[in-house]
């Protein structure tokens, strides 16, 4: 055995594992309790222990879970055989009373024994500290008692083994329990059809999140539901399990024979063999399933280009093409378009024989993303950066997430490498990096451009990427306008891409510089997304590494009449908005600077200046505390970096939005009498009301859709209602004043048709900002200085001209 200790243990790997340089994909089957042997040890003999690994590799296992702590010579035969075991420690579920200061001192010996017992052998996959906490003692005890106890006996096998896997095996009742040290996440699922076997797999994806998952136990009884019925389910079973991305399933047992309670249970039939270890056809069809897991064929393999936009990337972009060089997928093309980069991108471009590579001026990302879709051949074009590097199955599970969906396009994934620098790790949980909005456990409201694939046809039917994004924003305006023509966006929990982040402060809040002003055209181009102060209305849930303020209220738990749902379900709290407004630039501009000046000439003011200030640098503090950072990329000074990262982010990429919207020209003016086809106006220049008159089957709604059509041809920006608004369509495009439009209709003789139109106008918050800071600004300073200047009074004769230059703005509006 001393030779085998050296061999490589089993590690994590995004949403994997990886045994040395290779995956491993646990394929598994549970493996007893059973009597206890001649050495009281609750498996079989080591002779009858040798004949069942046969059969288990027989089966096409490599892994073994036992639920209680295996001898050293147990160890050893798995390693022979080369299988792996995931160990169950039982002493942590006999005395699992969370009140009880004796018993939780007995569950962390039981860990710590058991670790100590292992210590070092390779066959050893990973430890559950604990299996299906009772959803009775959770409720007695409290999630978070719960939650902090497992955390803590995750901490003591670590103490003992620094590099063992640890996980606790979950199951639905207590899917709320989510402790934030494990290494992977394990879940006992029982549901027997496949629909919301499926539909519950995609719902545990989405909370592991960054975790691999494992289906730690699955199966069915044949005694009750028929030996062909268990291998039917089983079979699609381990298949909707892998192709459903899972890192690993574990198949519930491997024979019939289990003893628990302290004696032998006759009357279920849960194993792939009967008791005498004969194999019933749920083996076969296991077996069969396994031969072709982890990479089930798929239907066809549609040629796939893969973009990549570089500007200035040759920091990275070596692993970004040596990982494309790897993708499992048989049918795909890599093109590298640089864009005008002025650093060594071309000569490492040259070193890639397999890469198309096209170089052009500096145009901006959508432009090099679009001379990309240009030059594809592919049938689909996935999109990654020059700063990722892509998990080898990528592409296998983008697209079969795409095939076997209604989605036109599917997105993934960005993970910190675990080799990036800790100035990374920090700038990955502040705010403001890319991320993912889901609308379902599947379909996505928005996909990072990073790692995002669309078929090609869906791209061309609106025209690429939008030129005007040269920085940031342009796939979120390429999702929205997908959506916008009724199509739908995927997520694809599996095709992950290693993401490297910005390695310096300066670069980092440099990118949310160009997310700012990506956010100007953006509130420009999608007013309907967005709210009066320019921040985005998501109606998805953003799933991010990073929070986006602190939290303050406690997740709320819907545990069903007296804590009996079987799916009991979390709703999380959520971040407090009024803390977060805090670390604004709006509150710093309208609350932090005012008072900071004002105290300068009154000296009583300053401590209400300070309270102010203190006020953001505390959100900031309790925000970095809550941040989870990685444990192996943490120092001491992370989490002040970040509290930094947090004050200054809102300040940056607030100016540059506003400054965006500052500058950005109005857009060109349109005249009424062309926005709809037959119809005649009889407005003047400007106007509250105007009317239209047609003939034919031409309604209301069918009007609004064509004068909405002709205001995009125009380039007006434009909010439809929703359901929520008191008119029918808000026009924007003038930077001091929108328009409401509210239509009726009247019938006339015939089949005339008289279309009202009502014209009303409103100031934009810039104009509404505007009058509140320079009237304030003026009262500050006639406040303090009138009385040595009295003729600074005359400076509030400047509100009406402010008043008359608003109201003619207003009035243009109008003049449409």
């Amino acid at each position: 055995m001393s030779g085998s200790i050296s061999q490589p243990r089993t590690r994590v790997d995004g949403r994997f594992f990886r045994l040395g340089e290779r995956k491993f994909h646990p394929k598994g089957v549970a493996y007893g309790p059973f009597p206890p042997n001649q050495r009281g040890e609750h498996f079989a003999s080591p002779e009858q222990t040798a004949r069942d690994f046969d059969l288990v590799l027989e089966l096409g296992a490599n892994l073994l879970r036992v639920y209680h702590v295996p001898p050293r010579w147990f160890l050893d035969l798995a390693l022979e055989r080369g299988l792996k075991v995931l160990i169950d420690i039982p002493g942590t579920r006999t005395h699992f009373a969370l009140d009880s200061h004796r018993a939780r001192t007995a569950a962390r010996a039981a860990v710590t024994a058991a670790v100590r017992a292992c210590l070092g052998h390779p066959a050893v996959f990973a430890y559950s500290v604990v299996n299906e906490v009772p959803a009775d003692v959770t409720r007695w005890a409290g999630p978070k008692a719960v939650v902090d106890l497992i955390e803590e006996l995750v901490v003591a096998a670590k103490e003992i083994d620094p590099d063992c896997l640890c996980t606790f095996a979950n199951y639905p009742p207590t899917e709320f329990l989510q402790p934030r040290n494990i290494d992977f996440v394990c879940f006992n699922v029982y549901l027997h059809h496949p629909k919301p076997f499926e539909n519950y797999l995609a719902r545990l994806q989405m909370l592991a999140g960054q975790r691999p998952l494992i289906l730690g136990e699955f199966g069915i009884d044949a005694r009750r539901e028929g030996p062909h019925r268990q291998a039917e389910v089983l079979s699609w079973q381990v298949e909707a399990a892998f192709r459903g991305g899972l890192a690993g399933a574990v198949v519930f047992s491997f024979t019939d024979e289990w003893f628990a309670g302290g004696g032998q249970v006759d009357d279920w039939e849960m194993g792939l063999t009967t008791r005498l270890r004969k194999p019933k056809p749920a083996f076969f069809a296991v077996q069969r399933k396994y031969r072709e897991a982890p990479y089930f064929a798929l239907d066809q393999y549609p040629p796939v280009s893969v973009v990549v936009a570089c500007y200035n990337g040759a920091r990275t972009l070596q692993l970004c093409l040596d990982s494309l060089a790897r993708l499992n997928y048989p049918n795909y093309e890599v093109i590298l378009v640089d864009d005008g980069s002025t650093d060594t991108t071309p000569e490492i471009a040259l070193l890639y024989k397999f890469v198309r590579y096209i170089r052009q001026d500096n145009h901006g990302l959508s432009v090099a993303r679009n001379t990309g879709i240009a030059a594809a051949t592919g049938e689909i074009v996935a999109f990654t950066d020059a700063d990722c590097r892509a998990d080898e199955d990528w592409l296998y599970y983008l697209v079969a997430d795409l095939l076997r969906s209604d989605f036109v396009g599917v997105g993934g994934h960005n993970f910190l490498p675990p080799e990036d620098s800790a100035v990374a790790a920090a700038v990955m949980v502040s705010p403001g990096g890319p991320a993912h909005v889901m609308l379902t456990d599947r379909e996505a409201e928005h996909v990072p451009g990073c790692n995002m694939a669309f078929y090609r046809w869906a791209l061309d039917e609106i025209s690429g990427f939008d030129p005007i994004f040269t920085r940031a924003g342009d796939d979120v305006d390429l999702c929205w306008r997908l959506q916008q023509r009724g199509y739908k966006i995927g997520f694809s929990p599996a095709g992950f891409v290693w993401h490297y982040r910005r390695s310096t402060v300066g670069a980092y809040l440099r990118q949310q510089q160009g997310y700012g002003e990506a956010e100007a055209l953006l509130v420009r181009k999608h007013p309907e997304y967005f709210n009066a102060v320019g921040g985005s209305i998501w109606r998805g849930r953003i799933y991010s590494p990073a929070r986006y303020g602190v939290s303050l209220r406690k997740p709320i738990i819907y545990h069903g009449v007296f804590g009996t749902g079987f799916f009991q379900t979390l709703y999380a709290g959520g971040e407090s908005s009024l803390l977060i407004f805090c670390t604004a630039l709006e509150y710093h501009v309208f609350i932090t600077l005012p008072l900071g000046i004002l105290s300068v000439p009154v000296h009583f003011l300053w401590p209400l200046a300070l309270t102010g200030l203190l006020l953001s640098a505390t959100v900031c503090a309790l925000a970095a505390a809550q941040a989870d950072i990685p444990r192996r990329q943490c120092t001491f000074w992370s989490r002040p970096l970040v509290a930094v990262m947090f004050f200054l982010q809102p300040i940056v990429r607030g100016w540059a939005r506003y400054q965006g919207r500052l500058m950005l020209p109005p857009v060109p003016r349109a005249t009424w009498d062309r926005l709809a086809a037959k119809a005649d106006a009889t407005a003047g220049s400007a106007c509250e009301h105007c009317y239209y008159w047609a003939e034919g089957p031409l309604d209301r709604l069918a009007f609004l859709d064509r004068l909405l059509a002709r205001l995009d041809a125009e380039g007006w920006p434009s909010k439809a209602d929703s359901g929520w608004s008191h008119c029918d369509v808000e026009i924007h495009g003038d930077r001091w004043s929108h328009v409401q439009l509210t239509t009726a209709t009247e019938d006339l003789a015939g089949s005339k048709r008289l279309f009202r139109c009502r014209l009303r106008t409103k100031w934009s918050l810039l104009a509404i900002a505007f009058t509140g800071a320079t009237l304030s600004l003026e009262l500050v300073v006639i406040g303090l200085l009138a009385g040595r200047f009295p003729w600074l009074w005359s400076v509030l004769l400047t509100i009406p001209a402010l008043g008359w230059f608003l109201h003619t703005e207003r009035r243009k509006a109008q003049r449409v």
